[in-house]
């Protein structure tokens, strides 16, 4: 075989992969952006379940924004477990202040359950209403109007809603690569549930009903993996008919980010050690995502090294990033993202690289604790 014939192999084996990028971008990704917010006049009582551990600082700054929702019917649970700061007397004040604050008070834990399992459960058992929405004490939301149109998810046949967990917007390169990568990972996991995969969500923002947890035997099918809470339960109990996705400025909650690069990959790992449990369907998809990336950018740069029929090569490339930079500002529009818009394909590239250096890696490191 020729170099031309090898150029010209490669040059098919490009084209073959931007096809496969359009379809994942405007037949997966688009769906979420493009469609209409439902909203619906039904009021049901609902649950609103948070798990601290020593985050007291957290607790006196965000639990307000959850305690003055406007919504008619709304519980508080606060799961303090076992805490050595200050958690304990700060709740009992603000139980003392708000009819509506449960707090339940862990002194010790089975040593046969780790990570968050065993209080999140504790904190639904204790919980008063039949549907749940979870967050996380160093998150707040976004806006009063949260529970609403998280609530506004549901219909007769929904048990799971998904939403999206947004990081403050703060200068320098790390807030803009893990606000990048919070909304590319946002991106694949609601997208992929609007087309009938669910496949994940994250605990800072997510519902479910408790019949749902009760009838998945709770977390016991994952109850020693440390991370999973949310993701490896939706994981389990998700399906096309039983979840809807939420996206919208009012709906999110907003997390402070982490401060330091290396913080970072340790959150990260936390996050990534859970995929080897996913689906087999769900880690084809994600895999077959992950190559046509790798693929596009691997060929690209083989080609236009070359030169071999560059204008072919161009135009390819330019359909693909100009799909990539309209459905990103459109989701950094809709859930109220901004300033990395133009640093995003480099920003793919590092995410790309990073990512799964991080989980090839992560049997080399002991996962902590929770907290």
């Amino acid at each position: 075989m020729t170099f031309e014939s090898v150029l010209f192999v490669l040059l098919i084996a490009f084209q073959a992969t931007v096809f496969l990028q359009l379809l994942f971008y405007w037949l997966i990704f688009s769906r979420p952006v493009f469609s209409k917010p439902r909203a619906t006049s039904s009021s049901p009582p609902v649950s609103v379940v948070i798990c601290a551990k020593n985050e007291g600082e957290n607790l006196k700054a965000n639990l307000p924004f959850y305690l003055s929702q406007d919504y008619p019917n709304f519980e508080v649970v606060v799961v303090n477990d076992a805490s050595d700061d200050d958690s304990y007397y700060l709740l009992k004040l603000m139980a003392e202040q708000h009819a509506n604050l449960k707090v339940v008070n862990l002194i010790e834990r089975p040593n046969f359950f780790v990570g968050k399992k065993f209080p999140l459960s504790i904190g639904i058992k204790s919980s008063t209403h039949e549907i749940l929405l979870l967050a996380d004490a160093d998150c707040k939301p976004a806006t009063d109007l949260w529970i609403r149109q998280m609530i506004d998810g549901y219909d007769q046949k929904t048990e799971i809603v998904l939403g999206y967990g947004a990081y403050q917007t703060l200068p320098g390169f790390l807030n803009k690569l893990i606000r990048f990568d919070t909304l590319h990972t946002g991106m694949q996991y609601l997208s992929l549930a609007m087309a009938g995969l669910p496949y994940m969500g994250v605990g800072r923002n997510l519902s479910y009903k408790k019949s749902l947890f009760y009838k998945a035997n709770g977390f016991i099918s994952h109850y020693r993996v440390i991370s999973g809470d949310d993701d490896l339960f939706i994981n389990q109990t998700a399906t096309a008919k039983n979840t809807r996705v939420v996206t919208g400025i009012n709906n999110r909650t907003v997390s402070a980010p982490k401060s330091s690069f290396m913080d970072w990959v340790k959150q990260k790992r936390r996050h990534l050690s859970t995929g080897e449990y996913y689906k087999t369907r769900h880690k084809i998809v994600l895999a077959s995502y992950s190559a046509t990336q790798f693929l596009f950018y691997g060929l690209l740069i083989t080609l236009l090294i070359t030169l071999y029929q560059w204008p072919f090569v161009a135009g390819a490339a330019f359909l693909r990033f100009a799909s990539q930079l309209f459905l990103t500002k459109k989701w950094m529009k809709r859930l109220n993202e901004r300033n990395f818009l133009l640093f995003s394909p480099f920003l793919e590239v590092f995410t790309m690289i990073v990512n799964p250096f991080i989980m090839f890696t992560n049997p080399m490191f002991k996962q902590g604790k929770w907290k």
